[in-house]
């Protein structure tokens, strides 16, 4: 399968810099897949597992919550604003901020602003779960 190549800087730094068959992550519209020859395209980044095809066949998988993703010209370039990969996350950790946040979400006395806060961290906790849940 043809190739492209990849570059993933977090917060933390370079991530990933090589090349790829295929990435796949959420976007705020949904989950799309970059190939080799895509269109030049830019969206923001949701909160997700993101997927990465190496040359072979080798499947990598990284939590992924926020920022950009952008092609230009055979070039993908992804900034998130929270990456971890697979075999990194801490799986007791994930688990306890979920506990937390179901727990903060019972207070029917939340306001608005603290409720969406507790989900935000709900589904952020959720995704590192599912992401380390599947590490290969």
């Amino acid at each position: 399968m043809a190739t492209f190549h990849l570059q993933v800087v977090s917060m933390d730094g370079l991530e990933y810099d090589g090349d790829v068959e295929r990435i796949t992550l959420r976007t705020v519209n949904g989950d799309v897949a970059i190939l080799a020859r895509h269109t030049n395209y830019c969206t923001a980044v949701g909160m997700g597992t993101a997927s990465i095809v190496l040359p072979g066949g080798e499947t990598k998988k990284a939590a992924c919550i926020g920022g950009m993703l952008s092609v230009m010209d055979g070039e993908c370039h992804v900034i998130p604003t929270t990456w971890e990969w697979s075999d990194e996350i801490d799986l007791d950790r994930a688990q306890a901020a979920k506990a937390r946040a179901e727990e903060r979400l019972k207070d029917a006395q939340l306001t608005k602003e603290a409720r969406v806060r507790a989900e935000a961290k709900l589904y952020r906790a959720l995704v590192r779960i599912g992401t380390a849940d599947g590490k290969k």
